[in-house]
């Protein structure tokens, strides 16, 4: 599984981050790549005009907003 997370690092894509990160924990998913993209060029490139994103397997799955955690749960074990 790809994931990014999209923005220019602040708080909101931090705790976009940790959110992620905290899921795979959950849902014992050891095999996924997240990678943080801070490139304005790169985002945009995924349709994103609002940070923060979030995009699983090249597909955006949230974008302008923090998901709660119990909506990035469903996302990423969807995904699975």
């Amino acid at each position: 599984m790809q994931i990014q997370i999209l923005g220019p690092g602040c708080a909101n894509c931090v705790t976009l981050e940790r959110r992620v990160q905290e899921s795979l924990a959950r849902l014992g998913i050891s095999d996924a790549a997240v990678r943080k993209v801070t490139d304005y060029g790169e985002i945009a490139a995924y349709g994103v005009m609002k940070t923060p994103g979030l995009v699983i397997d090249g597909a955006v799955a949230v974008s302008g907003r923090v998901p709660e955690a119990d909506e990035v749960d469903e996302l990423l074990a969807a995904a699975r």
